[in-house]
């Protein structure tokens, strides 16, 4: 299983980006998506997640501002981020908690599926 995510770039401070992450492979079920970032020098943290039936949970810093979607046909995840801070520059992973098909095409759960990390950097 691979998620492959994009949308990252440099942008100035009220601006806005959106984030993508596409996931593939041998995926049984996607029960949640999510995103989370990690600063420099500081650990990650969850901006945003959205389960299968769309529930949505926000991290404070990002209520109001961000908006999680998804695609459950596409196996995707988007993230909208209007308003964005200096403080919002960060790496950005997508993560998802899902059910795939192992080896033996037996079923494994696992929630420790992220993808490599899209840059957003806002400059004041």
């Amino acid at each position: 299983v691979q998620l492959q995510a994009s949308g990252g770039g440099l942008v100035q401070a009220g601006g806005s980006l959106r984030l993508s992450c596409a996931a593939s492979g041998r995926i049984v079920s996607i029960t949640s998506m999510g995103w989370y970032r990690q600063a420099s020098g500081k650990q990650r943290e969850l901006v945003a997640s959205i389960t299968r039936g769309g529930d949505t949970n926000y991290a404070e810093s990002a209520k109001g501002r961000f908006t999680i979607s998804s695609d459950n046909a596409k196996n995707t995840v988007y993230l909208r981020m209007n308003s964005l801070k200096p403080e919002d520059t960060a790496v950005y992973y997508c993560n998802a908690n899902l059910v795939y098909f192992g080896v033996h095409s037996e079923y494994v759960a696992t929630s420790d599926c992220w993808g490599q990390g899209t840059q957003v950097t806002v400059s004041s």
